[in-house]
């Protein structure tokens, strides 16, 4: 995950969407978008022109970077392995960003944010059997168990955020979760229909085919 040291509410500003980068605020009437749901800018609340499809392409592009917190050069590399594996290039892609390990905590509602889920799993929080896995990009496979390990206080953290995590947003089928024991299970590969996500990936393609 790629580190921004600008506003992020400026990002969910400039997609046309919540990307939900900052968590808890994000559902609040805090969040920047709800106040003002268009362009940053002095001109942002000016009618636009109708944008190129060139700029559509774009934009979807950086909407997913930002979504996942990825660099220019690590969303190359996972688009580089959907375009080299069987299937369609847009649905691998989108699954292989689902399957990153923070993605993951973030999905299992361990987290309010991936940045969050990026910090925790980098503070070597996350086993997989006896091996801490600190690695933000790991791409699970399915089948594999992950083990949250840490002192009581971090436990009892992350206990409460998936109670209040839950009355926003749920745990995807391919995932369970047990919460007693702080345990994840991929129970199968995320599917693109399971997702639900508002992402074009064909723009996407598009542009990198260009």
């Amino acid at each position: 995950m790629g580190r921004n040291l600008g506003s992020l509410c400026k990002i969910c500003r400039r997609a046309g969407m919540k990307l939900f980068l900052k968590g808890l605020r994000c559902s609040t009437e805090k969040c920047a978008f709800a106040k003002r749901p268009y362009p940053p800018g002095m001109h942002g609340k000016l009618q636009q022109t109708k944008e190129s499809y060139y700029a559509l392409q774009l934009r979807e592009k950086q909407k997913v970077k930002s979504m996942y917190g990825l660099l220019e050069r690590q969303f190359r590399r996972f688009f580089s392995l959907a375009s080299h594996s069987k299937g369609a290039t847009g649905r691998v892609l989108i699954q292989l960003l689902e399957r990153r390990l923070d993605n993951v905590i973030y999905r299992a509602l361990l987290t309010f944010s991936r940045l969050q889920a990026r910090q925790f799993v980098r503070h070597g929080f996350v086993f997989k059997g006896n091996r801490r896995i600190d690695i933000p990009s790991y791409l699970v496979n399915e089948g594999e168990v992950f083990e949250i390990r840490a002192k009581d206080s971090i436990i009892k953290m992350i206990k409460d955020n998936i109670d209040i995590n839950s009355k926003e947003r749920s745990v995807p089928q391919w995932l369970t979760v047990d919460k007693s024991n702080l345990k994840i299970e991929i129970i199968k590969l995320p599917q693109r229909e399971d997702l639900g996500l508002p992402i074009n990936e064909q723009l996407i393609v598009e542009l990198y085919s260009k």
